[in-house]
């Protein structure tokens, strides 16, 4: 079954990881998420595996800021990460290099 909120798009991140994309990576995602199914959460990608965590992690690479709802969009491939970002729709502070390499890592986003 698709996920429907923000929550679980992001427990399900770690199941999509292509491993070989984050072999060698080690990288903190921050995703605070505004709204009314929003929250904070953040992906602990290490060695070619993921996990998710609620709440916020003290030292991110990079956090992403956005509604909940466009969270969604983005995950479910309605609308494009650069979209977004050239709307000002999504805030990212820290290393912008590891926000674009969200899709090579978890190549199931948008399908």
């Amino acid at each position: 079954m698709k996920p429907t909120t923000p929550k679980e798009w992001l427990e399900s991140l770690p199941s999509m990881l292509d491993k070989d994309a984050a072999e060698d990576l080690n990288a903190v995602y921050q995703f605070n998420l505004r709204g009314a199914r929003g929250g904070q959460y953040h992906l602990l990608v290490q060695d070619g595996a993921c996990g998710m965590k609620e709440g916020v992690h003290a030292d991110p690479h990079v956090t992403l800021s956005m509604d909940a709802d466009d969270c969604i969009r983005l995950l479910n491939g309605q609308i494009s990460g650069m979209a977004m970002a050239m709307s000002g729709r999504v805030q990212i502070d820290g290393d912008i290099s590891l926000a674009m390499r969200l899709k090579s890592l978890f190549p199931g986003i948008g399908r």
